[in-house]
Parts: C-alpha cells; structure tokens; sequence
C-alpha cells in the first residue's frame, strides 16, 4: 500500500498554494495573489505525528470562466477527489460563505471520502468567530486556520490524519520486481504493455485516457517473477479542457510507491516536459529505480548523430538523472522493445548491491586524500569511517565530527566517486551523516 494522499481543493486566491507549503515545510509552490498561480499540480512529503502521506495543490476552481462551474469542477478536481484518501476543503474566512464555496461542497458531498474543512485567513478573533457560519456547508466542523502564519494547522492535521484508511497489516514480502509504467497521457504506456506481453492486455487508444485503472500483470522473465503495472490514465468524463494533464500523475504516485523500478516514458517528437521532470523528481524522491523511456522514436527524421543529440539534450533537462540509462523505442513498431524489460531487471540487481565495509572505507579514504572535506568557522568535516546500512535503495552511513560540516556538494563528489567503482544504475542512493558516538575532535 503506497502512502496516503491528500488533496487540497478550493477556489482561487483562497491559500491553497499557502497552506501546501506550511504543511509540506518548505517553499514549494508559487504563491501570488494573482488568482489562478497554480497552473502545474504539485505534490510533496508530509508528516505529522510520525504518519507520512502525500499531499496534493491543485489548481482552484475558476468561478469566472466562461465554463459552467461544474464542468469546471469536475475538470479540475474529479480525478484528484476520486484519487485521494482525504479531502483538505479551503476557504476563505475573510471573505466569508460564497455561492462559489456552496457549489463546490455540494460537488465534494457527493463524492465518498472524508472532507476537512479549513478556514483560512482567520488571524483575527473577528473572523475565528465567524468560521461557524460554513457549518451551513454540510461538510461538518469547519477549523479556523491562518496558513501564513500556521494558527490553527495543528487541529487541521489532527483531524486529517484521523480519518486516514487504517493501516493494513503488512503481508508477506511478494518476491516479485514490481515495475511500473508512467507518464503523462498518451505517450504510449498501454502500447508498451501490449508489446512486451505480445497480446492486447489493456486497450490502447489514440485518444489520452483511456486507460481507466491500474493493471497489474504478472509474468515471469528469465525465471524471475514480475509484475508489471500499467498506470491509470484520466476517465474519458474528465476531458474536459483544464486539468487534463494537471492530474494525470496522481494515479501515478501509487503505482511508483508500489514499484521497485519505474520506467518513465517520454514522448520523443515532444520531448521533455515539466511534467515529466515532477514525475522523475517525485521517482527519486522516493527511493524508486528508474529507466528514462524515450517512445515514438520512429516518428523522428533521423541522421547518424540524432540519438546522440537527442541524449545530450534529455540529460540536460535531467541533470540529477546522470546515472539513470535512457532507451529508444517504437512501441507502435516494436523496435527495441525487447532491451526495455531487461534494462529494468539489470537496474533492479543495482538496488540490491551491498559494499562490504572494509572495502567501503578503503574507498573513503582514498576520496578523503584526493579531495580535502569542507571546513566552517575553522572546523574541517572529519570522517571516521562508514557502512552500507540498508540496500533498496542502497543507504550509506557517513559517522563525522559534525554532520553540520557536510556541504551538498562534498555529499554530491562522495556520490559520484562512489558510482566510479559501483555504478548503481539508475538507482537512487541515500546518504546518510551522523555524529560518531563518543567524543569527538
């Protein structure tokens, strides 16, 4: 089961973009206070209580299209209600109840999943007292909140995590290399699945989105068990001008949280987009292997140096991706298809490499002589030594004089000299700096 996902919705100018940023803890989506910011759906880490989930900024609502309000709603907001566990609601205390607020809590009443209404813009006692007059949209408690300056989250928190689905009990570790399909609508992922199975497992359609659930198919390769899931696209209903793309990936957030290896699929006449780079970051984020798909190559005029330029552009859109390999197909027309699965299996055999300790710190010291640590306010960074402490992903632990010294650009030459030696293709790893028990000097 993948984390928790919580959506935040609610019309424009609002706070929603505020309120993601105060819970995720970090600055993350733009936030103006010109109606409509939000234009790429952006989602992030989050934790409260020692419970993780991940949390959803979508776009607001736009009372002042030209578009019914619903159609509106459902354009924009279907796919992340239907996809998320819990609903954060916002509005806006200062301006109070709208008829804009009443249509959208009808829309979410309808909806079967937990809805929390907060309040923003609540500073004053004034407009905390007033936040009971959105009782009258039948979502229950409303809590007053101020996003700016995190009055209130805490209860909101509170009651978000209250209502997350109960934890399943964790069942026996399935042996087989889950490897997920992703990426925007499409781009070819229900091809690519047809052609790796040789059959039509799930329809394929040149209209975007007609895959409508996640499909787990099971094989085996090279007597090794996989399964491979085929990522939801939108519903056909939702195809409705804005949000189509916006929303595309939340389905696909699962699917990654259930994977080992994820092969990410870009369109090459296309090429590389912003929701491609919030796909393969959120991959990263998460510890996921992963193989950079390039499909609907035979839809390019080629010459003898186009797959070479085409490389050298992708991995300068994806400059952290410098490790992970990248593949050139036709799933239409078969062509290379049959190097996709066993790329994924090679990088997978990469998140289980384990360095023994001894020849780890043999190579530490040698990186430590070639290039001296960073030093602040007159202390230098001392390693004393470090282990492999976990594998998928692979996670090292650096004990130091103080974790504080570490720059990310000394972390990032520890990175790439350790890849010299194993490269871990396509496989994230975590490094870790932790003070070395004891005293220190």
């Amino acid at each position: 089961m993948g984390r928790p996902i919580v959506a935040i919705v609610g019309c424009p100018n609002v706070g929603k973009s505020t309120l993601f940023n105060r819970l995720i803890g970090r600055r993350l989506a733009i936030v103006s206070e010109v109606p409509g910011t939000t234009r790429d759906r952006l989602y992030g880490d989050a934790e409260w209580k020692g419970v993780h989930f991940t949390l959803i900024d979508t776009g607001g609502f736009d009372p002042v299209s030209s578009d019914n309000l619903l159609q509106r709603v459902r354009a924009q907001a279907q796919i992340a209600v239907e996809e998320a566990d819990v609903i954060i609601f916002v509005v806006d205390g200062k301006v109070g109840l709208t008829a804009d607020d009443e249509e959208v809590a009808r829309f979410l009443r309808r909806a079967a999943k937990p809805v929390i209404l907060a309040v923003n813009k609540t500073e004053s006692p004034t407009h905390r007292l007033q936040a009971v007059d959105f009782y009258r949209l039948g979502l229950g408690r409303p809590y007053p909140i101020s996003a700016i300056h995190g009055m209130g989250t805490g209860d909101l928190l509170d009651a978000v995590v209250r209502v997350f689905p109960p934890a399943e009990e964790e069942e026996e570790r399935d042996e087989a290399i889950h490897i997920a399909i992703v990426g925007r609508p499409n781009v070819g992922k229900s091809s690519l699945l047809n052609r790796i199975l040789g059959q039509e497992r799930v329809i394929v359609s040149e209209e975007p989105g007609t895959t409508r659930d996640a499909i787990d198919t099971r094989i085996e390769m090279d007597g090794r068990p996989v399964v491979l899931i085929d990522t939801a696209g939108l519903r056909r209903r939702a195809k409705v001008q804005a949000g189509l793309e916006r929303y595309s990936v939340i389905r696909a957030l699962r699917a990654i949280d259930r994977s080992d290896v994820t092969l990410l699929l870009i369109e090459a006449p296309e090429g590389v987009t912003s929701q491609d780079a919030h796909i393969a970051e959120y991959i990263i984020e998460q510890g996921r292997s992963l193989v950079l798909v390039v499909n609907k190559w035979d839809l390019i005029e080629k010459d003898s140096r186009t797959m070479q330029e085409y490389t050298r552009w992708v991995y300068t859109r994806f400059p952290f991706l410098s490790y992970v390999p990248l593949l050139f197909i036709s799933a239409k027309t078969g062509r290379r298809v049959d190097r996709v699965l066993p790329m994924a299996l090679r990088v997978q055999e990469e998140r289980l490499v384990r360095i023994p300790t001894g020849e780890l710190n043999r190579l530490v010291r040698e990186w430590l002589f070639q290039h001296t640590p960073p030093s602040k306010g007159g202390r230098r960074l001392k390693i004393f030594y470090a282990t492999q402490a976990a594998i998928d992903p692979p996670t090292f632990v650096f004990f130091v004089n103080n974790p504080r010294l570490v720059d990310s650009d000394y972390s990032r030459y520890l990175e790439n000299r350790l890849r010299e030696v194993y490269s871990f293709m396509g496989t994230p790893l975590r490094f870790l700096f932790r003070p070395r028990r004891g005293r220190s000097r």
